[in-house]
């Protein structure tokens, strides 16, 4: 009887996650597998013909192909810390059980990634305008001696994009911090207030040890986010000045239906991102020393 019932708790299991499978198997792994396929092949609609590892190798004599990809590493290289780092003092901060209005707050902070992008952008235009907020504080200020042109200079264009994407995602992987310290058992900082640890302490030698594993997730998942960046981009800048602050998955976009379309070409360097995103996930395992 316990055979049988095993059995068929066995079967259970497995009829529940077959339609998922199949799902993900069908709308994830079999178009994976067609794009590479496709990005060994060259042409247009029913004229598509194998071409080998043309693609690629027209891939590394491609200048645009290279400052999109620079572009977008740069916004990972530097929007990622700053964001991981602002989410999880903000989730420590707001843990506290002392703090009045913890809920308030939290909705505040976290109420940016429900916003619309269109609503989103047009702010963060405007903010940024020549007669916007920011230019209008820092002439008072008298920092600057006239207005900066922000959206339309090459760098501080990338600038604009950093502080919109933290200003959008902070409060999101918050939500993940917060979730996990309300997980560590209390009595770990009481034990640690009584052996007499300060707050930087606590934050480096308890709290940072216990949330390696969310810290290490959270990192991934916004690295993931970062090199497929799309929306923001193509909202506050368009991509320009010129190509200054284009994403790789822009082009990629640019590439299937902006230009003469080719769809092998875009397929090949869809694949590169995948591979670079590989890549740098195993840099950062081994960084943050994650075994599982």
């Amino acid at each position: 009887m316990k055979g049988q019932r095993r059995k068929k708790i066995k079967w259970t299991g497995w009829s529940m996650v077959l339609a998922a499978s199949l799902f993900v198997l069908i709308f994830s792994y079999i178009p994976m597998i067609q794009a590479f396929v496709l990005s060994l092949q060259t042409g247009k609609g029913a004229n598509l013909k194998f071409a080998g590892f043309d693609n690629y190798i027209r891939m590394v004599q491609d200048s645009t192909f290279w400052v999109t990809l620079g572009n977008t590493l740069f916004y990972a290289g530097v929007q990622i810390p700053i964001m991981i780092l602002l989410a999880l003092v903000t989730a420590v901060l707001l843990n506290d059980s002392r703090l009045k209005g913890r809920g308030i707050y939290r909705t505040c902070i976290f109420l940016p990634c429900v916003t619309s992008m269109v609503s989103y952008a047009i702010l963060f235009k405007n903010i940024f305008s020549v007669d916007g907020v920011v230019n209008q504080l820092l002439l008072k200020l008298n920092f600057i001696d006239e207005a900066i042109p922000f959206v339309l200079d090459k760098n501080w264009a990338k600038v604009v994009i950093v502080f919109a994407l933290i200003w959008r995602y902070t409060g999101y992987y918050m939500i993940f911090f917060l979730s996990a310290m309300q997980n560590i058992d209390a009595s770990v900082y009481e034990a640690a207030k009584m052996d007499g640890c300060n707050f930087r302490q606590t934050f480096f030698k308890i709290t940072m040890p216990l949330l390696k594993p969310i810290i290490f997730l959270t990192g991934i998942m916004a690295l993931n986010n970062t090199l497929q960046l799309f929306d923001e981009v193509v909202n506050l800048t368009n991509g320009g000045p010129g190509n200054a602050t284009r994403t790789i998955s822009e082009y990629i976009y640019d590439l299937s239906f902006v230009y003469v379309p080719s769809y092998g070409y875009a397929a090949a360097v869809s694949y590169v991102v995948l591979i670079l995103i590989i890549i740098l996930t195993i840099v950062q395992k081994g960084m943050t020393g994650e075994k599982k």
